[in-house]
């Protein structure tokens, strides 16, 4: 397994992130790295680390998209940033198996269509893997790479998901649920409306219906399909809620001295932290491509490398393309 790290990007700096990469080369044996961005910086950040250099290539990319820049135009007028050249080299190298970011979400995207478009794919999408109540995991697509959609679009996302939990992830049949504010049919704006019935009448998918906030991360369904304004919203105030719970826990289990209330904080921390849990997939590409949250730490990378070798054990939704 090769990856390329897009150490640019990050809320937390170029070197918080070789030192992540550098926990998964210890994790992972047969793990090996390119890291992009500025040489002397990476070389410094790899140094003070005491990353094995046997396992790692330096992609001198000095250059960086942030948050400020026009996506698309950042991917044609920025040639020599961190990003571009990580997709880049992913597009052209057959010894690289994917690319981890921090990076502008937009940009992103962007650029996987520029330099990793699949054949069949009009529109990539940007998924999540959300703990569910029941043991599983639900994929949310989209959330945040196309704020503004139109029932085309989401009925295109609940394709790529139902394909992707079924290709990777093994799921038979995938369940596929819309996001509303109702279960009924006759529920949700008019863009849910006209969703509805495209999902409805596409016999191909396992459309069970809407299905409502409350209930989406109950495992009722495999894939929950939203527009990517709804989508994120949805997957920032579940991170937010998380954080709450395990944080009150935490407190109380400081405050009693309790070791079963710590061992459970952990266990949530270990189960719930989306922040180090790992990042989304971006579907409808032909390599696999990991969004790492901008705020998340190290262990996000150790992370994202699993859903890497996850990917890798499978006969995966990226092969197909």
């Amino acid at each position: 397994m090769k990856l390329i790290i897009d150490t640019k990007g990050s809320d937390k700096g170029p070197t918080t992130v070789v030192k992540g990469a550098g926990m998964a080369l210890e994790k992972y044996k047969d793990l090996s790295l390119v890291l992009a961005g500025t040489r002397a910086e990476v070389e410094e950040a790899c140094a003070l680390n005491a990353l094995p250099m046997d396992r790692v290539e330096i992609l001198d990319a000095p250059g960086e998209i942030t948050n400020y820049d026009h996506p698309a135009e950042a991917i044609y007028k920025k040639a020599d940033s961190s990003m571009v050249a990580s997709l880049r080299a992913l597009g052209e190298r057959e010894d690289l198996s994917g690319m981890i970011t921090h990076g502008n979400t937009g940009a992103v995207l962007a650029g996987c269509v520029r330099f990793l478009s699949a054949p069949e794919r009009t529109r990539p999408a940007l998924a999540a893997l959300l703990p569910a109540e029941n043991g599983t995991d639900t994929c949310l697509v989209d959330t945040g790479a196309t704020v503004d959609c139109t029932p085309s679009m989401l009925h295109h996302f609940a394709r790529l998901g139902s394909d992707f939990m079924q290709k990777a992830y093994r799921v038979e049949r995938p369940k596929i649920g819309l996001l509303s504010n109702g279960a009924e049919a006759s529920k949700g704006n008019r863009l849910v409306k006209e969703t509805h019935a495209l999902l409805e009448a596409d016999e191909e998918l396992n459309f069970i219906g809407n299905v409502e906030g409350n209930v989406a991360l109950s495992g009722i369904c495999d894939v929950l399909v939203a527009d990517g304004f709804a989508g994120n919203q949805v997957m920032k105030v579940t991170e937010g809620t998380y954080r709450r719970i395990i944080t009150e826990v935490m407190k109380y289990g400081k405050k009693t001295g309790s070791r079963d209330v710590l061992s459970l904080g952990q266990y949530l921390i270990d189960t719930y932290d989306l922040g180090s849990l790992g990042g989304g997939y971006i579907l409808g590409i032909r390599k696999p491509v990991i969004k790492a949250r901008g705020n998340s730490g190290e262990k996000a990378i150790v992370s994202i490398a699993g859903m890497f070798y996850n990917l890798a054990s499978h006969r995966t939704f990226y092969e197909k393309n």
